[in-house]
């Protein structure tokens, strides 16, 4: 409530550039049209995340599960407008390609109808951080997986708010702005054409970080949590695959072939995995399960999203079948770890990102596959750039896990964590007693 009242009053100080809102003749009504409703789509996959990991978990931890992720709409979006729009895609400080100016956009100043030509040349600039909210809104409610039923509520926010300022907000202006150090790794860059390592990579490598900071669960060990909705997990998956097609589609930032294609790549590849994901379940003796169709779709949509701009259609079969199996397999051996990433976070979208990233640059036409000098040089720009991702992103995050444990006791007490979450963080009971 002190953050609502601060923001708010912070800005009533900031008054509007006169104009700003005044119809820009660069403006492509097509490209307007259709990244309005990309938004629209890739803000919906927080709603789907919120029912992919809620049906997931036990039945005492249903609601906080699901608001974990769902309260990130209301906190980073105000975050994003406040600072996190100029620190991602302000002009870079310095020259180096490491962070964005913090006043720049600072509460949104400037950012209207006109466009911006060297990050949205055709549709207005306000448009293009709106589309950019949404990816900086999912990107921490993917973490919550890793420490489901087993976190405090506020510790969390504060978490999520130190996350998105200093982990996610540099790796989007790493990777996407014109300036950008990964922009321009190597003076080749690394591909990422929708959040392969910005979201996936990122938001699994920071959730396996958690997973060792907090510990395991204290229940039974090697007890499983029985799934409170499998049904959630399925409408989930669904809601993620639809908004996913606004999550690559939308990343053209235009109504064109690439969009078109990015979107048949994206859903030829969620198919794909799926497929992939229940067969080889099959293959090790399991039965097809809902569950696992809809993780191996997620799975899929992962794998293609940093190159669904530059492969080709049998190439994205390859990228999301071979990522699936390696996925498949992770969560294997996580399952037979003492690492306690309840919702296999970082075996599914960590590792996804990072696998998909490093096969862009072998796949990708102009990657290792077109057996050329340029070529190579992609693949070890794209190598290079996951490797430093990694680094970055695991130190930088067990920093902020320590310091919001030292502000906000991160992990719940027993009694509270044997009463569930709903009960002991919100008061709430999921169902019938």
């Amino acid at each position: 409530m002190s953050l609502v009242a601060l923001v708010a009053a912070i800005g009533a100080f900031f008054p509007e550039t006169p104009g700003i809102w005044e119809p820009d003749e660069k403006f492509n009504a097509a490209n307007v049209a259709w990244m309005i409703t990309a938004t629209i789509f890739v803000l919906m996959m927080t709603p789907g995340l919120s029912f992919f990991y809620g049906g997931m978990v036990g039945r005492k931890n249903v609601i906080s599960t699901i608001l974990q992720s769902f309260i990130a709409m209301g906190i980073i979006s105000m975050l994003w407008v406040v600072v996190g729009f100029s620190l991602s895609f302000g002009d870079d400080v310095g020259g180096l390609g490491l962070i964005g100016s913090p006043s720049q956009f600072f509460m949104f100043r400037d950012v209207g109808a006109k466009v911006n030509e060297a990050i949205a040349p055709t549709i207005p600039l306000a448009l293009f951080a709106l589309f950019q909210m949404k990816f900086a809104i999912i990107t921490p409610s993917l973490i919550t997986g890793a420490f489901a039923e087993r976190v405090r509520f506020s510790a969390y926010l504060v978490f999520m708010m130190l996350f998105c300022v200093f982990i996610y907000c540099p790796l989007a202006h790493w990777t996407w702005h014109p300036d950008g150090f990964l922009h321009n790794l190597m003076g080749i860059g690394i591909h990422d054409f929708a959040g392969g390592i910005v979201v996936h990579a990122s938001s699994g490598v920071a959730a396996l970080a958690g997973a060792l900071f907090l510990g395991r669960r204290t229940k039974t060990p090697n007890a499983p949590t029985l799934p409170a909705n499998i049904p959630f997990v399925i409408l989930g998956a669904a809601m993620l695959w639809l908004g996913w097609f606004g999550f690559n589609g939308g990343s053209s930032l235009a109504a064109d072939g690439i969009a078109v294609k990015a979107f048949l790549n994206t859903n030829t590849s969620g198919a794909t995995a799926m497929m992939a994901w229940v067969l080889f379940d099959c293959l090790r003796g399991r039965k097809p399960s809902g569950m696992g169709a809809a993780v191996g779709a997620v799975v899929g949509l992962v794998a293609i999203t940093p190159c669904a701009d530059v492969v080709t259609i049998g190439q994205a079969f390859t990228i999301s079948f071979l990522t699936t199996l390696i996925c498949n397999v992770a969560v294997y051996w996580k399952a037979h770890s003492r690492i306690d990433d309840a919702l296999d976070v970082f075996p599914t979208h960590g590792v996804g990102g990072i696998v998909a990233t490093i096969f862009t640059g072998v796949f990708a036409q102009t990657g290792l596959i077109a057996w050329t000098h340029a070529g190579f040089m992609e693949f070890v720009a794209a190598v290079a750039g996951v490797a430093i991702v990694i680094a970055y992103t695991f130190v930088v995050s067990m920093l902020l896990y320590w310091i919001t444990n030292r502000m906000i006791g991160m992990r719940v007490s027993p009694p509270c964590e044997a009463a569930g979450l709903d009960l002991s963080q919100h008061d709430e009971v999921y169902g019938a007693p």
